[in-house]
């Protein structure tokens, strides 16, 4: 690894003071699931100057509900959310989402913050330099996405390009599921995002200076129902192929109210949201799921080498409704 500073930030604003101060040429460390081995593996074309270590940050670690609104801290550990009783009365698909997430080991380094911040995992983007040096995608300020023609069996069949590669956060697509915000820091104040709008097709719209300091989700509906499903070739470590988050509130057998977020399709969570109008006042059954997941999927684009991951998509939309 390259020489850079490091300092341990003792506030939020400390730490986007820094980040403003080095103009993009600083980084954020917690966890450092993914930071890390980026910069072991040198795939960006600037090394950064600065690393900011925000786990010594108090007061970012904390899962509680207040006023009808659950509160975690950025700085929440994925297996503390994995293990939380409050979130085994409520938030379901969010603690399953959290568990499904790599293994033990990295659960219990990795943070939430980090975990909706991460790079994406595709593999030109994440070819190291010392394999014959480093793509530069269009990610990286090129003017190819290599996948678009390239390897892109792992790639988006929704909403793709420019770029192609997809979104890896699992907690990012519970949480679009159950329409959190994400709460921000900045030098001089922060501000609220609603998750749906916190992503775009080539990362996200958090500026130089902004790092995540917590997220706020409304609680569910009583009666609720939430599912994660999650498919990937191993049972554990793996990012998804395809994974799924619903929130059902139904009235006797009849949908009143649903969302269905769909990840490892598209390069953001994305939510199905024409299949959401479809279900809604409809009983739920064996025949309407069939509907919904042809819908939440009626505009997918696979590239050559990606179209099975449509039926699994499908598929795993009427496991969330049916099982």
């Amino acid at each position: 690894m390259k020489t850079f500073k490091h300092v341990n930030a003792k506030t939020t604003a400390e730490a986007c003071t820094i980040m403003e101060k080095y103009k993009g040429q600083a980084k954020l460390i917690a966890g450092g699931m993914d930071l890390v081995g980026s910069l072991k593996d040198e795939i960006m074309p600037d090394y950064p100057q600065m690393v900011v270590n925000i786990k010594t940050i108090p007061g970012l670690d904390y899962v509680r509900e207040d006023a009808g609104v659950l509160k975690i801290g950025a700085l929440t550990k994925l297996s503390d959310i994995a293990s939380s009783d409050v979130l085994k009365k409520r938030y379901q698909s969010l603690q399953q989402a959290a568990h499904a997430v790599a293994s033990p080991q990295i659960r219990n380094m990795a943070t939430i913050g980090g975990n909706l911040c991460q790079n994406v995992r595709c593999w030109y983007y994440r070819s190291p330099n010392s394999l014959g040096g480093r793509v530069f995608c269009l990610r990286k300020g090129g003017d190819t996405c290599y996948a678009q023609n390239g390897d892109n069996r792992y790639h988006a069949i929704l909403k793709g390009g420019p770029c192609f590669a997809v979104y890896p956060s699992d907690t990012a697509v519970a949480l679009t599921a159950l329409k959190a915000k994400i709460v921000t820091a900045r030098p001089r104040g922060g501000r609220t995002i609603p998750i749906g709008k916190l992503y775009t097709q080539t990362g996200t719209i958090l500026e130089s200076d902004e790092m995540v300091k917590g997220i706020e989700i409304p609680k569910p509906k009583e009666g609720a129902q939430e599912k994660f499903i999650k498919f990937r070739l191993r049972s554990a470590l793996d990012f998804a192929i395809v994974s799924v988050a619903t929130v059902l509130v139904k009235e006797g057998e009849v949908c009143k109210e649903a969302t269905i977020a769909l990840g490892g399709v598209a390069p953001v969570p994305l939510r199905a949201t024409k299949a959401e109008e479809l279900i809604k006042g409809k009983p739920v059954n064996q025949e309407i799921v069939e509907r919904v997941a042809l819908t939440a999927l009626e505009d997918a684009e696979p590239l050559s080498m990606n179209a099975y991951k449509v039926e699994i998509a499908k598929t795993c939309i009427k496991r969330a409704f049916l099982t």
